[in-house]
């Protein structure tokens, strides 16, 4: 484009390219031509106007900094990693074996389905066996499929070792939830408890406990609301325990908080890592064991 004039155009300095691209914007929308240039010296950026559109330039300017006096951007926060940890592909090994187990030798399913009758009779170890059955392989897919991905999510943060033990327990306590509020006795079975709890996990590590001063509640609380709403998508389905699935996304919540409020490098220390791992161990183990004692002949 060839000059109107012949008069150099004027410059306007500004601080920062993010600046300078917000006056370009501003011209822009008087439709005032403008090109924003990083300054000879290169200490700054600055924005050449054309000599004729002077006038028209700067009081538009003017008239952006009148109207948006005291408004800052705000503040750069560091969002922890997303990581992805496929081990969690070893929990969908496990539940397809002790799917196929119980498939195979009707007294395991028995032994650990969430009889609550057997549970207030003092078989209180049903309640974490139930999380790894199945009603059918269609049962065993829904769960797996977001699941996986979710427990990934959940050790990918905190850890192998302290993410699956959180999102385990947090299966545990949806169970005692629909054992708290479900006056008739059932039976209920699934991991889909242990997947509202990698949920709940994942929506109240979303808050930033750090460095979230002056960002707005929208940005504070919008991960958590969206673990909130996918929980009405995914838990909320006909049919299913939704008192279990609820308590499972509140238990997981409530192991978020403090998860999500200690520094990254304590929680994925390797100490806690192991100890928590070996505990998902253990009482996976024990609990089966108590479970299957003097039922597999």
């Amino acid at each position: 484009m060839q000059p109107l004039t012949d008069t150099p155009p004027i410059r306007i300095p500004a601080r920062t390219r993010r600046k300078a691209m917000d006056w370009s914007l501003v011209l822009m929308s008087q439709n005032i031509p403008s090109t924003v240039l990083r300054q000879p010296e290169g200490n700054g950026w600055e924005i050449l106007v054309e000599s004729p559109h002077q006038a028209a330039a700067l009081a538009a300017l003017r008239q952006y900094q009148v109207e948006n006096r005291g408004w800052a951007w705000p503040p750069a926060h560091n969002w922890p990693t997303v990581r992805l940890d496929w081990r969690s592909l070893f929990w969908v090994v496990l539940l397809v074996l002790t799917h196929g187990l119980a498939a195979a030798h009707p007294a395991w399913e028995a032994a650990g389905v969430m009889d609550t009758k057997a549970v207030l009779a003092g078989e209180w170890w049903r309640i974490f066996t139930a999380t790894q059955l199945h009603a059918d392989l269609g049962h065993l897919t829904a769960n797996l499929s977001i699941g996986c991905v979710l427990l990934a999510l959940v050790m990918g943060r905190f850890g192998p070792g302290v993410g699956v033990l959180a999102a385990y327990l947090a299966g545990v306590g949806g169970n005692l939830f629909s054992l708290a509020l479900n006056a008739k006795p059932f039976h209920g079975l699934g991991a889909s408890g242990v997947v509202m709890g990698a949920l709940g996990l994942l929506a109240a590590q979303s808050i930033p406990w750090r460095g979230g001063a002056g960002l707005p509640r929208r940005y504070l609380y919008g991960g958590l609301m969206a673990g909130v709403m996918l929980f009405v998508l995914y838990g909320l389905s006909p049919g299913s325990d939704l008192a279990a699935h609820f308590g499972g996304f509140v238990t997981g919540l409530l192991f978020g908080l403090p998860l999500g409020a200690a520094r990254p490098d304590a929680v994925r220390h390797r100490a806690w890592q192991w100890s928590a791992g070996l505990a998902t161990v253990a009482i996976f183990v024990a609990t089966w064991w108590l479970a299957l004692r003097g039922r597999m002949t």
